[in-house]
């Protein structure tokens, strides 16, 4: 196996477990060969490979799937690198020159995966123990970096210096910062809040999306400077009730589209506008995505035991998300933080906002 500087969860028998999946998705589609093109995709079936130089490009490299064995396709100054780090040795590599696109087979028995989708979202859907380890240990350290940042943040600091804080911890610590949104009290209207130059004021929430070993962990907390506010602090306590509703929908079995139906019926329930849920996606499932999918109305992807989710309820002021797992005893928070302040609800150790002097 490659020596990755930072890790990796490689291992001759989770590769194996994974190519046996992969190996119904070609039974299922009745095809020889399968083309594996996306990061997350990637990065699952090989054990967290590094897919990117640029966060914003396409990967650097495909894998295709076949019966007989696995090929990597991938660009001539990439290779030393990605074989001395980053790939298995049990693949076969060939190199195509940077100037050239990726060549990929086509054919009546090749299917890519834009053709099973739903399939290999099942595949990837149930982690396996190593996969398990590392994701507990990445929703730990992108909650505890969050905690470090919001804890140590000023009100007069501005919203790109605590962006800026959050992503040189997660950096610090081999995390890939995929998102990192923040908003003062004058920007708290933005369901996406993209960092500013303005000040956090007496308020202000921070959304970290972070990614190693090709596992996405996302997780949204709020900061107090002063007092509470009684409007404010009851939104907060309905929306962790609506986030209750998901996550009592959450159980093998049911469909993304079930949970996002009981979900949403519990805003109208808990004294928000029962069409809030329509302003902002709900989140849904998690892995090697930041959602996978995203959890719409009518879905019906199954959900798992094993599997993780993201669940994102929102309202005017008011934002609760964590990445899940759903074990076999109920949902297990993964980014977590001791030191977070929390209240229980249903059961589940849930964040409150940090109150600062």
């Amino acid at each position: 196996m490659a020596v990755r500087p930072d890790g990796g969860l490689t291992t001759a028998t989770d590769r194996a477990a994974k190519r046996q999946r992969l190996l119904g998705v070609l039974d299922g589609a009745d095809a020889d060969e399968l083309v594996l093109t996306s990061h997350g995709a990637i990065a699952w079936y090989l054990g967290g490979t590094r897919t990117h130089t640029s966060l914003a490009g396409d990967p650097l490299l495909a894998v295709v799937v076949g019966r007989d064995g696995d090929t990597v396709v991938l660009y001539s100054n990439e290779r030393a690198r990605l074989e001395a780090e980053e790939l298995p040795d049990d693949v076969t590599v060939v190199e195509v020159p940077w100037y050239e696109p990726l060549a990929l087979p086509a054919g009546p028995r090749v299917v890519r995966e834009s053709e099973v989708a739903h399939r290999l979202r099942t595949a990837r859907a149930a982690l396996l123990p190593v996969e398990l380890d590392a994701y507990r240990e990445l929703g730990r350290e992108c909650a505890e970096v969050t905690t470090v940042v919001l804890g140590a943040a000023r009100s007069d600091d501005s919203e790109r210096e605590i962006a800026a804080a959050l992503g040189a911890g997660l950096i610090a610590r081999g995390i890939d910062p995929l998102v990192l949104l923040v908003a003062g009290r004058d920007r708290l209207g933005h369901r996406h809040p993209l960092p500013t130059a303005a000040p956090l004021g007496d308020r202000a929430m921070a959304v970290v999306c972070g990614r190693r070993d090709g596992l996405v962990a996302n997780l949204t907390r709020w900061v107090r400077f002063g007092p509470a506010r009684a409007d404010e602090s009851d939104a907060e306590a309905r929306i962790r009730e609506v986030e209750a509703a998901f996550f009592a929908a959450t159980v093998p079995g049911a469909t993304l589209g079930e949970v996002l139906a009981a979900g949403t019926a519990a805003y109208g329930s808990n004294g928000f506008d029962p069409e809030e849920w329509r302003r902002h996606h709900q989140g849904g499932a998690a892995g090697y995505n930041g959602r996978d999918p995203r959890a719409t109305p009518g879905a019906a992807d199954p959900i798992h035991l094993g599997q993780a989710f993201a669940w994102n309820p929102t309202a005017p002021g008011a934002k609760i998300e964590d990445t899940v797992l759903l074990a076999a005893d109920g949902i297990e928070v993964l980014t977590v933080d001791p030191a977070w302040p929390t209240v229980t609800v249903g059961g589940i150790r849930r964040p409150i906002e940090l109150e600062r002097p």
